[in-house]
């Protein structure tokens, strides 16, 4: 009996180099997270703000990534290699336009969305040093979400692989040196990530430009595919605004109960985001496989891979709650020499750890549906979703209940999201056919 059908060696050639550069992202936070941990209370409370601020910016643009992979995809899987790059070229120039004309708006509002979201002065100041110096990668890291939606389009996880694990090395070198070295603090974390952002830009858009060419591509901008590819982005833009929003929420509220609980649920955030991006794996490979099957005008296919991938996500998420479980005391030590931020983190991890396996299935339903062009449902999926854990979170914080039952109603709203997205597959609506 054969222990891994054909369509999970598919999955597995997309998820396992998926997963090594998903990675590789949120491991420039953890660096970054446990380097100014050792600077500080303080300075680790200003990172999560500002951590924050960036990762709702950037979040709010990750269907430059989506969105390319699956319109990508469904022409590559048509066959239309010349179209598939000409789409992925497009989300490069949409990239390079918002990445700069968010860097400039996030560089002039950074001193008030610091103050608002900080416990203390001391940590709005350095939460302002570090995202204004962050405002600089902004296109970079536009850039490099665009670049590499076009190549997991066209089935080149590789290259993205290559690029980002080189630009993690990149990046824990320069902060050692820049912080500890050159002592600039929490400004050398942030400029050493800016420099390992740019390089990884520049080598993933050299790429797509390549084999654009290779293709007969046209290179130079078309407005008519750029406004076509912003408006295929508007659904999963307000899907995304509606995940940050609940993160934001959490950060709100978090920020009232003080330092050490700021602290915390920085170090929270930056393991959930990790782990997050692992799981992510599966529904990068299940974004790509769609487009492609359903490009390719096979339903039955797609119905095949998306019950294999319901599947490896719920296993997966399992692996990440019994990891987590097992290094659950460790992992704050790493982080943070506090011993009043060490208490409080150990119970939050206990609750991450329990909602993983259902991230897992939830992960994947949500690749599939984007693959598959829903949008309009994953936004409308996404309000409802939230609508139901705003309420809780707010009643965590009036009750002052703490660190740990705010991130249990975290565990309410992923519960949420299973329900929506698991009936919203069950339909057959979300299959479109052809390009």
């Amino acid at each position: 009996m054969r222990l891994l059908t054909n369509d999970d060696r598919a999955i597995f050639a997309l998820a396992v180099p998926a997963f090594a550069a998903l990675i590789s992202e949120p491991l420039m936070l953890l660096a970054d997270t446990a380097i100014i941990g050792h600077l500080g209370t303080v300075e680790l409370a200003g990172l999560a703000v500002a951590a924050t601020i960036l990762g709702t910016i950037v979040g709010l643009c990750i269907f430059l990534a989506y969105g390319s992979t699956a319109a990508v995809a469904r022409r590559h899987g048509a066959g239309d290699e010349r179209g598939a790059l000409t789409l992925g070229l497009s989300g490069l120039w949409l990239s390079v336009g918002l990445g700069v004309t968010l860097a400039a708006l996030t560089a002039l509002l950074s001193g008030p969305l610091t103050r608002i979201l900080s416990s203390s002065a001391a940590v709005a100041d350095q939460a302002h040093t570090y995202l204004l110096i962050s405002t600089l990668g902004i296109p970079a890291m536009l850039v490099v979400l665009a670049a590499t939606g076009a190549l997991r389009g066209v089935l080149d996880l590789r290259t993205p692989l290559i690029v980002m694990i080189a630009a993690n090395v990149l990046n824990v070198f320069l902060n050692l040196g820049l912080v500890y070295g050159a002592g600039w603090g929490i400004a050398g974390a942030a400029t050493g990530t800016v420099i390992a952002q740019w390089v990884a830009a520049i080598w993933l858009a050299g790429n797509v430009l390549r084999k654009a060419k290779s293709a007969e591509s046209r290179v130079r901008p078309i407005v008519g595919e750029i406004i076509s590819a912003a408006r295929y982005g508007v659904p999963l833009v307000i899907r995304t605004i509606t995940l940050r929003a609940s993160l934001l929420i959490a950060t709100a509220v978090a920020a009232t109960q003080g330092d050490s609980s700021l602290a915390a649920h920085q170090i929270a955030v930056t393991i959930v985001t990790l782990l997050a991006f692992a799981l992510d794996a599966i529904a990068i490979a299940g974004q790509a496989l769609t487009g492609r099957s359903l490009g390719a005008a096979d339903p039955t296919r797609t119905r095949q891979l998306t019950r294999r991938m319901i599947g490896w996500g719920a296993a997966c998420g399992v692996a990440a709650a019994l990891a987590l479980l097992t290094f659950h005391t460790l992992i704050p030590r790493l982080f943070s020499p506090d011993a009043q931020v060490q208490s409080v983190l150990i119970p939050v991890l206990v609750v991450v750890a329990v909602i993983q396996p259902l991230s897992g299935v939830v992960f994947v339903l949500d690749g599939v549906l984007i693959g598959a062009g829903d949008g309009a449902f994953l936004a409308w999926a996404g309000l409802l979703v939230l609508a139901v854990y705003a309420p809780l979170a707010l009643v965590v914080q009036r009750s002052d209940a703490g660190l740990t039952w705010l991130w249990i109603a975290y565990g309410g709203f992923i519960a949420a999201r299973l329900v929506t997205l698991y009936a919203r597959q069950r339909g057959g609506k979300w299959m479109v056919l052809g390009t």
